[in-house]
């Protein structure tokens, strides 16, 4: 009978080898959820993994996602990696997004294009003051970082519907609950004619790059991880495992600020009940999936952007539920659970001996 034995030490091909794992045996259930559901599975299979990259227009819709995605991921690489639980990303974006949406909404057709360093600015600003009540409640009174972020999600949804509801609504709109419409000079510029992708894209991956290097190649990043997940060490060594919490968390929250305000100024143009996509807490899957290394999580953050828009598709071509992109992203996170045993065990095969009477 196959049986787990513990490695002498983790794994390195199964570090990098478990997501790719995981990914297939996604697929595979995904198959079997297509049958069970009635559908075809390779048209189904189709809808999340060709549908998304076989044009050149698709390809940019893939990177509008990826975007906020691969942003917010490299924030929370930060936390996870300083051993801070930041679960409360989403709360972060959409307290980004209303900063944002609030500086864009006192710009008129006069204005310069400085306001759009403005906009993205207030969204990094928003992000990083949601975040730091986070920081203060876990430094001040050792409340739990999960709980505290997580519950604040709700509060900035509930501030969003107020605004949208209330003072920020548009007259115009027929009574629909949104803020007017930005003005065009508050557009994040775009990186092509006929496509939605931003310079956005741009940042993330230029973020990607500035975090390797934070992460790996400085002292102060090399505290960062150390004031995280050995606080006493860290102080033998002179680090800060107090200063660690708060860079952590104001950087995740930067970070996912950063993302509401290119998604509210850019795909969106306004602010709407709607704004809070989920993104925040499938970035935590981004993260993850991808290593907390930034060259991993720009290719999990494509990946979850294809479940996305396969999602997406699935509902409006196949008739299958919204949840369906939910599912996706749920049998990828509890697969790469599973396969991430591998790390630190190995199976063995164990014949069974039988004992003599």
């Amino acid at each position: 009978m196959l049986q787990l034995e513990l490695r002498p030490q983790a794994s390195n091909l199964w570090t990098y080898a478990s997501p790719v794992l995981a990914l297939f045996l996604t697929v595979l259930l995904g198959v079997a959820l297509f049958m069970a559901l009635g559908k075809d599975p390779l048209r189904g299979l189709q809808m999340f993994f060709w549908e998304p990259i076989k044009t050149s227009y698709a390809l940019g819709e893939l990177m509008v996602k990826a975007t906020p995605l691969l942003i917010i991921a490299l924030g929370l690489a930060v936390c996870f990696r300083s051993n801070v639980w930041n679960i409360g990303a989403e709360g972060q974006f959409v307290m980004g997004a209303v900063c944002a949406g609030g500086v864009a909404l006192l710009a008129d057709k006069d204005t310069g294009r400085w306001i759009v360093l403005a906009v993205l600015l207030a969204g990094v600003l928003g992000g990083m003051f949601w975040a730091g009540i986070t920081a203060f409640l876990r430094d001040r009174f050792n409340a739990n970082e999960i709980l505290v972020s997580l519950m604040l999600v709700y509060v900035a949804g509930m501030v969003l519907s107020y605004l949208v509801y209330g003072p920020w609504k548009d007259p115009a709109g027929f009574n629909f609950p949104q803020s007017k419409t930005f003005e065009s000079v508050t557009q994040i510029p775009r990186l092509m004619d006929g496509s939605r992708v931003s310079v956005g894209l741009l940042l993330g991956l230029l973020g990607a790059g500035l975090l390797w290097v934070f992460l790996f190649r400085t002292r102060a990043g090399f505290a960062q991880q150390v004031g995280g997940l050995a606080p006493d060490a860290a102080r033998y060594a002179g680090f800060s495992s107090r200063k660690a919490l708060w860079v952590a968390l104001l950087v995740s929250g930067g970070a996912a600020g950063l993302a509401g305000a290119l998604e509210v100024a850019g795909p969106i143009g306004q602010l709407t009940p709607y704004v809070p996509a989920g993104y925040g807490f499938a970035a935590i899957i981004v993260a993850f999936v991808g290593r907390l290394h930034p060259a991993g999580m720009v290719f999990s953050a494509v990946l979850m952007s294809m479940f996305y828009i396969g999602g997406e598709l699935a509902q409006s071509r196949l008739g299958l539920p919204k949840s369906i992109t939910g599912v996706f992203q749920g049998l990828l996170l509890f697969c790469l659970l599973a396969c991430d045993t591998l790390v630190a065990y190995r199976l063995r095969w164990v014949s069974k001996k039988i004992g003599s009477v």
